[in-house]
């Protein structure tokens, strides 16, 4: 079957506290021992792995937390073809789909990521290969791999069953098998879109006052 591919962002946003870890423990763990030390470690962090393996997730994540504790950050991907320049006020830098990178954008990774090791300020990264097989410039390559690196996996589909389920639990929400089934063949496999799709279920049969099936997905799609 398609997949539908959903542009629905998660109400609550991504979290580290709502990133469901599954094969990815170590890399979560990692990330929540940083972002939770006051003295951090500038040692760089690269995360790799498949679309829909949580790497975004992970970096909106940090950035949340740096935020939430007053920090500026310097944020860039591959939406930005003008990066701006690398600031001393940031507590961090955070880069994702660096496999996407231009030119440009490679040539201000690089700048940013020699002033964060100048000014002691970790870098966070992301890509869908490791830093070996990464098609960029080799200064910028070689230093996204001299740190900590950590393979991400996509959840498997029971594990992204088993987020639904927990999600739709936490909601009041009851999800039958044959809506599951529907969910994970017919809609995007990024668990993020998939539980706001489930957000977005529950809003639209609270208001027609029906129960969460199949027909009522295909209904909801139809009248938006």
């Amino acid at each position: 079957m398609k997949q539908i591919a959903l542009d629905i962002g998660l109400s609550s946003g991504p979290t580290l506290a709502n990133f469901f870890a599954g094969p990815n423990e170590a890399a979560l763990r990692h990330l929540q021992l940083w972002a939770g030390n006051a003295t951090r470690s500038p040692v760089p962090t690269y995360l790799w792995g498949m679309p829909a393996s949580g790497k975004s997730h992970l970096l909106k994540a940090v950035r949340e937390v740096l935020r939430e504790q007053g920090g500026q950050i310097g944020w860039m991907d591959a939406s930005m073809p003008e990066p701006p320049a690398f600031s001393e006020h940031w507590a961090a830098v955070l880069m994702d789909d660096v496999h996407l990178y231009t030119a440009t954008q490679q040539h201000a990774a690089f700048n940013w990521f020699v002033n964060a090791q100048t000014h002691h300020r970790w870098v966070l990264s992301a890509g869908v290969a490791p830093p070996a097989d990464l098609k960029l410039r080799e200064d910028l390559r070689t230093r996204l791999g001299w740190g900590h690196v950590f393979q991400l996996q996509v959840l498997s589909e029971p594990e992204r069953r088993a987020v639904l389920r927990q999600h739709a639990d936490d909601r009041g929400v009851f999800l039958s098998d044959d809506v599951m089934s529907f969910m994970l063949t017919r809609f995007s496999r990024d668990l993020g879109s998939l539980v706001a799709l489930l957000e977005q279920l529950d809003g639209y049969a609270l208001q027609t006052k029906r129960a969460i099936t199949v027909p009522l997905i295909k209904s909801m799609l139809e009248n938006e």
